[in-house]
């Protein structure tokens, strides 16, 4: 998606262990009990800024998390979702009593790091592949618990669909996903499994076979174009890095004889160690590839750390030492709460 066509219209999830505090820091605890005690809760302004250049992911889930912790008076001004940002430009400004929001700092700051680093991963990725499709596979290599903000970061960072039902609720589209070996190994053939994956799912999901599983890719795409005809949409091409991956030469390889059998309408699907510098080099060496599927670039895409701090107090500009009191102007910001 472009920054003007952010996804995600499901509102997010708020897992009830951030709600309750348990993934905060205990000192962030420990001073919310503190400062009821003593009965100090003032009207602070709270900004949030990264430590590098990036895509933002993550500000409607922490949106959703204000929009439960602050008071009727409190005010949030934000970046929206899907726009760059700057390194150290404020991201989020927030205003109430800090005993309202103070505990949930671990989890604005997790959220908006972890999810910004995967949107910005995908990003790179869609722009290296030049408005060819990218859907995020990556799944399989984090924590479940996070599949579905991952996937919903990918889309956010331009991605067209992912691989689960989890995140693509999340993001509002359908999931994307062709045939694993799994299935062509438990069958014993790939023309066999193609013929039961096409009798028994819905018209709905496109027929994308993988080929790679047995015999040479292209001769196991001519098997599949065989097999569905007319009904076949793509063949996928996973080249394990032992064979020595996809290359721009297979890809060409498997389109010419695709093309010579008359199944000129099947679609090149490649994945497997997908990376941007690796869809440049097939579209240098005109590949004619027609999409990516992208795994660990964006799953394992290192965070961009996020910072707060308080900025003003009852009004009053205040910063902690090497920082700069008071508010930060930031035009970009809009009113989200």
């Amino acid at each position: 998606m472009t920054e003007e066509q952010p996804v995600g219209q499901t509102p997010f999830p708020l897992s009830p262990q951030v709600l309750a505090g348990d993934t905060s820091d205990v000192y962030f605890l420990r001073t919310h009990r503190i400062m009821e005690l003593e009965e100090v809760n003032p009207r602070v302004t709270m900004e949030f800024f990264p430590s590098g250049d990036g895509i933002l992911c993550g500000m409607k889930e922490v949106l959703a998390l204000l929009g439960q912790a602050l008071p009727a008076d409190g005010e949030v001004w934000a970046l929206k979702e899907g726009k760059s940002f700057r390194l150290k430009e404020v991201a989020l400004r927030v205003t109430a009593p800090y005993l309202s929001f103070g505990v949930y700092e671990t989890a604005i700051l997790g959220i908006l790091a972890h999810e910004s680093g995967w949107a910005t991963a995908a990003r790179e990725c869609v722009e290296a592949a030049q408005g060819l499709p990218i859907v995020s596979f990556g799944a399989r290599h984090v924590h479940p618990a996070v599949v579905a903000a991952m996937e919903y970061a990918a889309m956010v960072g331009g991605c067209v669909s992912c691989s689960t039902p989890a995140g693509a609720q999340l993001a509002g589209v359908s999931p994307s996903g062709t045939m694993p070996h799994a299935m062509m190994l438990c069958f014993g053939d790939t023309a066999r499994a193609t013929l039961a994956f096409d009798k028994h799912m819905p018209p709905e999901v496109p027929r994308i076979v993988l080929v790679d599983t047995f015999h040479d890719e292209p001769e196991e795409a001519l098997q599949a174009a065989h097999a569905l005809g007319d009904r076949l949409y793509g063949v996928r091409l996973d080249t394990p890095g032992e064979r020595g991956g996809v290359t721009p030469d297979l890809v060409i390889e498997a389109r010419a004889r695709l093309d010579l059998a008359g199944f000129q309408h099947v679609k090149l699907v490649v994945s497997g160690g997908v990376t941007p510098a690796r869809i440049r080099a097939f579209l240098e060496a005109g590949a004619p590839v027609d999409s990516f599927g992208v795994g660990s670039y964006i799953s394992g895409a290192r965070p961009i750390d996020f910072t707060a701090d308080i900025k003003e107090v009852e009004g009053k500009p205040v910063a902690k030492r090497g920082r700069i009191p008071g508010i930060i102007a930031n035009p970009r910001l809009h009113r989200a709460i």
